[in-house]
């Protein structure tokens, strides 16, 4: 029996078409965009790097990575457009991703020295703790490169007290260590302050020449003390491999540090892995029948036409899954989600999706109604409850492909229980304890986006399309509401609302609300962990799942209290 789904895809349609020349344009300008992104902070502070006879974190990781292995950036958008008063923080100053050394899947959590020295801005320190969570969920192997002056003082209160702040990264090295997640970190530049604490609490420690650690430089020292010391006498790489004996090893280069690492992880041990099911896989033999690139083509960028959009969700999981097989589970129940097992690179998944096309249903007294696309019903709401519990009892991790709207409301919505069916939807996915990974692919709306396993549900890995929109409803459903509120509170001051204010007050809600949606805002506030050419979403879900099967513990499953 043939599980592979078919496709009725008409890739010369005029949708198909305009959607495709839409999302091409939009990837076109959000590559320029990650360029400027990826230049840090910009010519002159590159050649000043240059000029310490220091490499750009860029061309660390050229060096460190292996060339062949993708490397999947985490967070490449984080503080876009914020922080534009003290000149910007492009990145966040610092680079996060997953890429291979020596063939071995790891993080990497390097300082940008170009911007602003390394300084830690308040998204900074919410960029390494998020990539310091993934590592420890996954049980990743941790490479630090410290290029760093320390927290940026003029924003310190945002940087230094909280629980999702500096102080957390210390914390995140202790309770990785705790967990066997080998940790190494090379200096290479400055790392002073509450900074110092973070190479001496990973495992290995490396050092170049020239680098200064330090809890205080020889500045405030003589301000506090009154001592005069040198940098390199007080924190240089030679007074810590053979005074203090911090350092486990002594570079002379940047180059011949990172050669160092790459040897060190070379001979790392092997972990035992999860026990979620994963198959010999062949890149060739089990991909998707479908090209990827026909991903373009489903989902519009306009926002305005977004909201009428409609396809079958079968068709993109048809180009996500190998060989396109996927067996639907309770496929003519709840039919506005789609769930089903596949299988993703070898790695065994199930899939929860929301259903765009619209569906037509027959009751049992024959009486026939329309289920809109995209929104939650509660029959949906059961299913994808009973599928997630299913999941986890069989160790299944569980891959949710958002394009929602919300939970159905009204009258006969309200007497189905759709509260009641939402709530076990919701509380399967909160206690689910089989990986999570979601990829918003069109809207995210309201509850819809918490029932899906958006951020506070605690996927290992959240990602986005360009086309993605994340909010509590769309940009038009909030302006129609809030306009009412707004028209209500000037009339009720004795002023009339004309038909063109009433428009103004709209179109400047609406663009509000839609620069809100955009996953570009999301991705600088780390709601997302990277926005994705639809193209590479497979070779993505590889590696997340990958990086999930590291982490051989899996906590018992209890579904707490669920509504009946």
């Amino acid at each position: 029996m043939s599980n592979s789904l078919p496709s009725k895809l008409d890739i010369n349609s005029p949708r198909f078409q305009r959607n495709k020349k839409s999302l091409v344009s939009l990837l076109a300008t959000m590559s320029d965009e990650q360029e400027v992104i990826r230049q840090g902070g910009g010519a002159k502070a590159i050649d000043a790097q240059h000029k310490k006879n220091r490499l750009t974190v860029r061309e660390r990781l050229a060096l460190l990575l292996d060339p062949d292995a993708p490397f999947i950036e985490l967070g490449v958008y984080a503080a876009f457009g914020m922080y534009e008063e003290w000149g910007g923080a492009p990145a966040a100053s610092v680079v996060t991703g997953l890429g291979r050394v020596c063939g071995r899947l790891v993080m990497v959590i390097a300082n940008d020295a170009t911007v602003k020295a390394g300084a830690f801005f308040p998204m900074t320190a919410k960029k390494v703790i998020r990539a310091q969570t993934i590592a420890l969920e996954n049980r990743i192997p941790t490479i630090y490169l410290v290029d760093s002056s320390g927290i940026f003082l003029p924003l310190q209160e945002d940087v230094f007290p909280d629980q999702d702040d500096f102080g957390r990264v210390f914390r995140n090295n202790a309770v990785m260590s705790a967990h066997n997640i080998p940790q190494i970190t090379a200096i290479m530049g400055m790392c002073v302050a509450g900074g110092a604490y973070l190479p001496v609490m990973t495992d290995t420690v490396l050092m170049t020449e020239g680098s200064g650690l330090f809890l205080a430089g020889p500045a405030l020292v003589q301000a506090a003390i009154g001592q005069k010391v040198d940098a390199e006498e007080l924190g240089g790489a030679a007074m810590h491999a053979e005074i203090s004996g911090t350092v486990d090893f002594k570079e002379p280069s940047d180059e011949s540090c990172i050669e160092r690492i790459r040897l060190l992880v070379d001979k790392l041990g092997h972990p035992k892995r999860a026990v979620f099911d994963a198959v010999p896989y062949d890149a060739q033999k089990d991909a998707p029948l479908y090209a990827a690139e026909e991903l373009y083509g489903f989902l519009d960028s306009d926002p305005e036409r977004a909201a009428t959009n409609t396809y079958d969700v079968r068709e993109i999981i048809a180009r996500l899954v190998d060989r396109s097989e996927f067996a639907e589970y309770r496929a003519g129940y709840g039919r506005t989600l789609v769930c089903g097992y596949a299988r993703i690179g070898g790695y065994a998944v199930g899939i929860v999706a929301n259903q765009k096309e619209h569906q037509t249903l027959t009751d049992a007294h024959g009486a026939r109604r329309t289920e809109f696309g995209g929104v939650i019903y509660a029959e949906s709401s059961e299913k994808a409850a009973r599928f997630i519990i299913d999941c986890n009892q069989s160790l299944i991790p569980l891959v949710f492909l958002h394009d929602v709207n919300g939970f159905m409301v009204g009258r006969d919505a309200e007497q189905s229980g759709i509260i009641r069916a939402g709530a076990k939807m919701v509380s399967a996915v909160s206690n689910s304890v089989v990986p999570k990974i979601s990829v918003i692919l069109g809207g995210s709306f309201g509850a819809g986006h918490y029932a899906m396993c958006g951020k506070a549900y605690d996927p290992r890995f959240i990602f986005a399309w360009p086309t993605a929109r994340y909010a509590v409803m769309s940009g038009a459903s909030a302006a129609n509401t809030l306009v009412e509120v707004r028209v209500r509170q000037l009339e009720r001051n004795g002023h009339a609302i004309t038909e063109e204010e009433r428009k103004q007050i709209f179109d400047e809600i609406k663009s509000t609300y839609d620069a809100q949606a955009d996953p570009r805002y999301g991705a600088a506030r780390l709601w997302l962990d990277a926005i994705l050419d639809p193209a590479d979403t497979r070779e993505a879900l590889i590696t997340a799942l990958e990086a999930a099967s590291m982490n051989p513990d899996v906590a018992p499953f209890n579904p707490g209290a669920m509504q009946t």
